[in-house]
């Protein structure tokens, strides 16, 4: 799984001209699956995010997590995170799991990013977004699944 993972303000999903998913300050993020893709990887990542300090404490430096700096997460599926756009003009989507596998790890990832105790809004998978965000700072990092998760340390640090 790949998540494109910014610091923000505020962030909101509108889809048909309606709110889906609105969060104040928090993590924006844009999640894609592959089709090696399980269980295993939402957890992961799950985990990851939840413990990722890249909020400012009270020296502004990056040491706090979101559930530190009292902040929620807005998760978009984005397929188009696997895109491979390195031969000819039009990307290529072969990499990106299909809907009937994505979707539910989708769902499954904002579950267990819940479990970790933080607030989780929801863009909505399948449909045309529009995404409004204030980066923060700005601060944005992609972040990957390994290849093979728990059989050699590879949880999050």
């Amino acid at each position: 799984m790949r998540a494109l993972v910014q610091r923000v303000s505020r962030a909101r999903v509108t889809v048909e001209g309606r709110v889906t998913g609105e969060i104040g300050r928090g993590l924006l993020v844009l999640l894609g699956a592959t089709h090696q893709d399980g269980e295993q990887q939402a957890a992961w990542l799950a985990q990851k995010l939840a413990g990722l300090r890249i909020f400012p404490d009270g020296a502004g430096l990056m040491n706090l997590d979101a559930r530190q700096a009292g902040g929620a997460a807005l998760v978009v599926p984005q397929f188009t995170l696997y895109g491979d756009a390195r031969r000819g003009r039009r990307p290529d989507f072969v990499r990106a799991a299909r809907p009937e596998q994505a979707e539910p790890l989708f769902e499954r990832f904002c579950t267990l990013l819940a479990a970790q105790g933080i607030g989780v809004e929801r863009g909505v998978f399948g449909a045309h977004m529009e995404v409004e965000l204030v980066n923060d700072g700005p601060v944005t990092l992609m972040i990957e699944t390994p290849a093979i998760v728990g059989t050699s340390g590879d949880g999050p640090a």
